[in-house]
This record gives structure tokens, C-alpha cells and sequence, in this order.
């Protein structure tokens, strides 16, 4: 039958077949995890010597910084959200708000690119972790490679499993992920209370010759990456019970929470290891834990290490695949990326999709350099776009409640966003030339992407009303 009709009343075609919605099973209380878990991740593991090898004794500002700059930008997602409640996060956002297609298509790819690269090199690391926990000589090539592809085919069935299963295992994930900085924050007490720390340590300033404003900037652009998570859980708006009464609350709470453990974290590491010898090495918060507690049986921190960054690969995977669900009912991607399983109520081609990605990544590339600067680069980057789409998008407003941050939060939040993503902060050129090659490599995709809509006959979905979309399925 021929689509002339609905081309010539600017209606667009009709879909060729009526998908299932996503199942809604996060409540609160998963939906805090969720948030809590994903920025949690691998990056305080590793982060907190660098940060205080930018910075001194101070290194807990840096984190409180980016502490500050991470909660403006939840405010404008949680009006996004709130006001979208539907997958693919900000792409979506940066789709309704200036309606152009190529730009909408880099913002999802960088956000896509950023989860499952860390996704890819957290598997390698549940690699290298696993092999050290259990005295395996996996070497550096070929053992690491296949001990990770295994790991993200795991990571690829529980996913597909459903988003009951997923977050299940981001519960158990998370909470031991979570005991391991509470045993770092715990040992720090007890050695600040028996007079066994340095707290003069934690108010001195070593900035390397270039002012305490530069170091702590300079810090903050690097802390930063260990903040962000927070926004891959409106990804999940589709799975989520009553997201728009829930998301608020629940992504402050989460961001407070980690902001806190950072906090003390970094309070307890510098007051426990000289700075010089804490930015040493891969594992700083391992050598907090011989410092302070030398009894410690070091390979359960180990295992530790391997649990945190698997919830970082599941909760990364997650988030890509529920984004390109998304953009493909926006149109911006080709629709059989949208597909739902019948049964399993998830997006199985976009789950394919993405741990293909993965799986290529991990077998020829291996870990990227500079990998926490670029992502960090990446999204802040993101989120300038994002705060700006806020204010945009005020002119369309809609017709239920939503959460409404003040004006000035998001022009704060791009700004401060957009400084630190500038070489103004000191960061390697290195990660501008990743950031770079990725986005060379987004346009070319855009270019197919654009082909095969154009041969389809699939024009980007309408940026009227949000009805009209075609954004996921009915409300259970």
C-alpha cells in the first residue's frame, strides 16, 4: 500500500508492526542502586591518588567540586525526565529541542561511545582483577582477551534476561561495591580516633608551581569522571514505576550519597598515605587499607575490585542499550534496532548491537588511553548541550506535572559544564584526540544511518507532540 497519503497530510508512516512497551519493574528503592551503583563504578578504585597528585592533601575538594558542578546538571535532567519520562536520555533531549538530525545523532552516539568503551575496559579489568584474586597467570594478550569477551556475553545475557534480572544483580553488585569504600572510610576513623593519621595532611595545598585555582580545576576536570553515572539512569525511564514522582528525589539522593563517600574517602586516604606514595600505582585505596588496617586480608578487597567494575560493565550496557532502543523509536537510528523480545519485554537488537560494539573494542582495541579523561570530556560536553536544552525546550511546554529546576541552575550548569571540558583545565591532548577519532568515526555512521533512512523512506520522528513520537509503548 502506498504511504502517499500520509506523506502528503505531513502524517508519517505507519510503524509496519505494533512493538511491546518495556517492562516497569524499578521502584525507589531499585532506581536509588541503580544511580548509586553506576557512579560509584571503578573510577574512586583508581581516581583518588591521581586527583591528589593534581592537587595535595586537598584532594577531597577537587571531589566536592565536581560534587557541585554533577548536582546543577541533575537538576536539568530531572526536568527532562520528568517532563520525558521515556528512554534514551539526552539525545532524546537534544532531538526535541533543536530538531536537527545530524546533531541528535552525535550527541547518542557520544553518550553510547562513552558506556561501552568504559564497559569494554571495565571488562578487561574484571580480567586483570580476577587473574590477580585467584593467582592466575592470564598474561596481557590472548588469556585477558577471551576471560573479558566471556565476561561481556555474561553481561549481555542477564541483560537480555530482563530489567528485573539486571537490576537484581546491580543490588548484589552494588552493595558489595559499596561495603568496600565503607571499609576505607571505617579504617579511617578508626585510625583518625586511635591518633594513627596525618589530618594535617588534609588542608595542604601541593599544586605544582601553577596556583591552588589551576590545581583544583585542574583536579576537578579529572574527579569529575567519577561522578558521572547519574545520567545514564533516565535511560531507564521506561522501566521505572511513576518515574515522574520518583526520579527526583531518588537521583539526589543518590548523588549525595556518593558525594559524601567520596568525600570521606579522600579525607581518609590522605590522612593515612603520604600524597607522593598514594599517587603511585593502580591501587591507592588498597594502600590505604594496608596502612590503616595491615591485618586486612588484602585479596577480599580484591574481590571487591572485581565486583565494582562488573556493575560497572552491566549498569554501562544497560544504559547503551536501552539508548539505542530509544533513538530508534525516535527515528534518529534504524528501527529494527527498537525491537522488544515478546517475552522477555527487552531490547534485544539493541542489545545484540551493543555488545557486538563491545566485543570488537575489547578484541581490537584493548584498553584506550587516557579512557576516564576522554569519557569525562565526552559527556561534559553532553551536558552543556543538555543544561541549554532545558532552557529551550521551556518553550514547549506539556501537559502534565513535572519537576522545574530555577532558571539559573542550568545557565550555571553549562557554563561550569562547558569550562571544564576546554583545555583551560589542563587537560592531555591525548584525550582530544580520542574524543576526535570517535567523533570522526560518529560521522561516518550518521552518513550510513542517514542513507539507510533515506532509502527506507523513514524520516525522523515529529518534534511536535510527544505523542506522536513513537517513543516506547503504552503505560502498564
Amino acid at each position: 500500500m502506498s504511504d502517499a497519503p500520509a506523506q502528503a497530510t505531513g502524517e508519517r508512516p505507519p510503524e509496519p508492526e505494533q512493538q511491546p512497551s518495556l517492562k516497569r519493574v524499578m521502584g525507589p528503592s531499585l532506581l536509588l542502586l541503580f544511580v548509586v551503583g553506576d557512579i560509584l563504578g571503578t573510577g574512586v578504585y583508581a581516581l583518588t591518588g591521581q586527583v591528589a597528585a593534581e592537587v595535595g592533601g586537598a584532594a577531597w575538594l577537587p571531589f566536592l567540586v565536581a560534587f557541585i558542578v554533577a548536582i546543577l546538571t541533575a537538576f536539568s535532567y530531572l526536568e527532562l525526565v520528568t517532563k520525558y519520562p521515556q528512554a534514551a536520555g539526552a539525545a532524546l533531549y537534544t532531538h526535541k529541542a533543536f530538531g536537527v538530525h545530524f546533531v541528535t545523532f552525535i550527541v547518542a552516539f557520544t553518550v553510547m561511545c562513552s558506556g561501552i568503551t568504559s564497559a569494554s575496559t571495565a571488562s578487561r579489568a574484571f580480567a586483570s582483577n580476577l587473574g590477580a584474586a585467584f593467582e592466575l597467570d592470564l598474561g596481557t594478550g590472548v588469556g585477558i582477551t577471551l576471560v573479558a569477551l566471556g565476561f561481556i556475553l555474561l553481561v549481555a545475557i542477564v541483560n537480555f534476561r530482563g530489567v528485573g534480572e539486571s537490576v537484581k544483580a546491580n543490588v548484589v553488585l552494588t552493595c558489595v561495591e559499596l561495603s568496600g569504600l565503607l571499609i576505607i572510610i571505617m579504617i579511617g576513623l578508626w585510625a583518625i580516633g586511635g591518633g594513627d593519621a596525618d589530618m594535617s595532611r588534609v588542608t595542604e595545598f601541593d599544586t605544582q608551581g601553577q596556583g591552588v585555582f589551576g590545581a583544583v580545576t585542574a583536579a576537578t576536570a579529572l574527579a569529575f569522571f567519577a561522578m558521572v553515572g547519574f545520567e545514564d539512569s533516565v535511560n531507564m525511564a521506561e522501566e521505572c514505576k511513576e518515574p515522574v514522582r520518583i526520579f527526583p528525589k531518588v537521583m539526589l539522593a543518590g548523588l549525595i550519597i556518593t558525594g559524601t563517600i567520596y568525600v570521606l574517602v579522600a579525607i581518609s586516604s590522605v590522612a593515612l598515605v603520604p600524597v607522593a606514595q598514594l599517587g603511585e600505582g593502580d591501587t591507592p585505596l588498597l594502600q590505604v587499607v594496608e596502612a590503616g588496617a595491615p591485618g586486612f586480608p588484602l585479596r577480599v578487597f580484591a574481590f571487591i575490585t572485581i565486583f565494582a567494575v562488573a556493575n560497572s560493565a552491566l549498569i554501562n550496557m544497560l544504559m547503551a542499550s536501552r539508548l539505542v532502543y530509544g533513538m530508534s523509536r525516535e527515528r534518529v537510528l534504524p528501527g529494527p534496532l527498537g525491537r522488544v523480545h515478546p517475552s522477555r519485554r527487552t531490547p534485544w537488537v539493541a542489545i545484540i548491537f551493543t555488545t557486538a560494539l563491545a566485543v570488537a573494542l575489547i578484541t581490537f582495541v584493548g584498553e584506550v588511553p587516557a579512557l576516564g579523561g576522554t569519557t569525562a570530556l565526552l559527556l561534559l560536553a553532553v551536558f552543556s548541550v543538555v543544561n541549554v536544552a532545558v532552557l529551550v525546550l521551556r518553550r514547549s511546554p506539556v501537559e502534565h506535572k513535572h519537576f522545574r529546576a530555577p532558571t539559573i541552575i542550568p545557565i550555571i550548569g553549562a557554563i561550569t559544564c562547558a569550562y571544564l571540558a576546554t583545555p583551560l583545565t589542563g587537560r592531555d591532548n591525548e584525550q582530544y584526540r580520542i574524543a576526535g577519532v570517535l567523533l570522526a568515526i560518529g560521522v561516518v555512521l550518521w552518513f550510513i544511518t542517514w542513507l539507510v533512512n533515506r532509502r527506507l523512506h523513514r524520516p525522523p520522528g515529529d518534534l511536535g507532540d510527544p505523542e506522536n513520537l513513537g517513543v516506547g509503548g503504552p503505560v502498564n
